[in-house]
């Protein structure tokens, strides 16, 4: 394990729990880190400000990659060793509003994707001082970004969108993660700007864009509270890229992109400290049609990178105790679940964990097992669910299929009612899942349609270590 670098901060996670003294409880999946003395020296180093000793840095490491802890980096001021690439296609009042966002940085590289107007495009190039590279045949957003990375020679890359609009201070706060030698790109999150903002898709794309990766700081990884970020804006380390963006992928490079980092070992963060607007689209047509070509990634995702994607993550009781409450077989349902529960109590405490506290961890985790059996029964098994609530001449049941979007929308920034915001993130959700049924139809590969069942405890989202 490669200890953080000397001098570097960190700060426990708002949600970590330190229980009895010497245990730490918290990221996601959820782990139980038991200290030693020496590990509760190094703790009290760690959260007294920089990290110098060895105990303290190694123990700094595994609370970052367990997600119980995050950096705390200091902004960078000087610049001069990152380079902007932009990927264009015509859009030239974007392009306008996006390099004034600039501010004119002095290396910037605007890569024209065979645009239609040629001509005003450079004028905008131009008049901001950036650099034009022009393609003559049009290949998409990772044929533009590979052409700038085979000119480039900067330490750093910012990748950014041409309907996008960073903040001033962008890069200098994102460059600090890299302070951290195993931290190979950073993203900032991408918030949704629209021409109609009072408008009903602007309010609920407001709480729930497919390019907003939430207020929660985390690094990136397949499985993990944030598995993705796009390149819609990303702070690349450019040793870090082994290769190009794979170009056969119309959609999703950016997932592949980020996947292939941490298969080789690199760190990857999301920082939503900083906030880059993203054009939306202005009509529910749009917004669906998006989603939709999202959705068709997942067969060459789950053809390049085996194992990591899933449309759901089900535990084999969660499953038991659906399957036997559809069989009217209620009691055996509870039975199920009660003794799962109990198995996975005795199993926690003797890790440390007190009863209480393991019995909401399985309740919790049997909650989210179900929710997600619901939501994919109400997206890409929707077809198997109507047929099987017709069988059994049960349709009322199918309302229960509406239970994750309220949830979601409880728990969220509540931009709509909850009927409408339900509404749209159901159809959100089915125009996805359309996508991937396509794709998979035309990849001829099944497997991004099924979901993945966990053979262990129903909430087994606890991992013990100990420092």
């Amino acid at each position: 394990m490669t200890p953080l670098p000397r001098g570097m901060r960190v700060q426990l996670d708002d949600a970590t729990r330190r229980e009895a003294g010497d245990m730490l409880l918290g990221g996601r999946p959820r782990h139980l880190l038991r200290l030693s003395a020496d590990g509760r020296r190094a703790l009290r180093e760690l959260c007294a400000g920089d990290a110098e000793s060895l105990a303290a840095r190694v123990l700094g490491r595994r609370l970052l990659d367990r997600g119980l802890a995050h950096p705390r980096p200091r902004p960078v001021t000087g610049l001069d060793g990152v380079t902007v690439v932009i990927p264009v296609r015509d859009r030239a009042a974007q392009l306008d509003r996006c390099l004034g966002a600039l501010g004119g940085l002095s290396s910037v590289i605007v890569v024209d994707d065979a645009s239609r107007d040629r001509d005003k495009l450079a004028r905008v190039v131009s008049r901001h001082g950036a650099r034009l590279l022009r393609l003559d045949d049009h290949g998409g957003p990772a044929a533009a970004r590979n052409a700038a990375l085979r000119v480039l020679n900067t330490e750093f890359i910012a990748f950014l969108d041409s309907d996008c609009e960073p903040p001033a201070d962008w890069l200098s706060v994102l460059l600090g993660h890299f302070e951290d030698p195993m931290v190979a790109a950073v993203a900032p999150r991408v918030r949704p700007r629209t021409q109609t903002p009072g408008g009903t898709v602007a309010r609920y794309l407001q709480s729930r864009s497919p390019l907003d990766m939430g207020l929660s700081e985390t690094a990136v990884r397949p499985g993990a509270l944030v598995s993705y970020v796009p390149t819609a804006a990303l702070l690349v380390r450019r040793a870090a890229l082994a290769g190009e963006f794979d170009e056969r992928l119309r959609y999703g490079e950016d997932v592949d992109l980020i996947w292939r980092l941490c298969d080789a070992g690199w760190t990857v963060r999301y920082d939503p400290s900083v906030a880059v607007t993203h054009e939306g689209p202005a009509t529910l047509r749009a917004a669906l049609g998006r989603r939709m070509r999202y959705g068709t990634s997942a067969a060459p995702l789950r053809a390049r990178h085996p194992g990591k994607l899933a449309p759901a993550v089900v535990h084999s009781p969660g499953v038991a105790v659906v399957v036997l409450a559809l069989a009217r077989a209620p009691l055996s349902a509870v039975a199920v679940g009660t003794l799962d529960g109990a198995a996975f109590v005795r199993r926690r405490h003797r890790l440390g964990v007190a009863r209480p506290m393991a019995a909401r961890w399985f309740v919790q985790g049997l909650v989210e097992s179900l929710l997600s059996l619901a939501r994919y029964a109400a997206t890409l098994a929707l077809p198997l669910a109507l047929a099987v609530a017709w069988r059994q001449r049960r349709i009322a049941p199918l309302a229960l299929l509406g239970l994750p979007a309220l949830r979601e929308w409880s728990r969220g920034s509540r931009e709509l009612d909850p009927i409408r915001w339900a509404a749209l993130a159901m159809a959100d959700d089915l125009a996805y899942a359309a996508g991937v049924w396509g794709g998979c139809i035309r990849a001829r590969e099944p497997r991004p349609l099924l979901p993945r069942v966990l053979l262990s405890s129903a909430v087994r989202n606890s991992r013990r270590g100990s420092s």
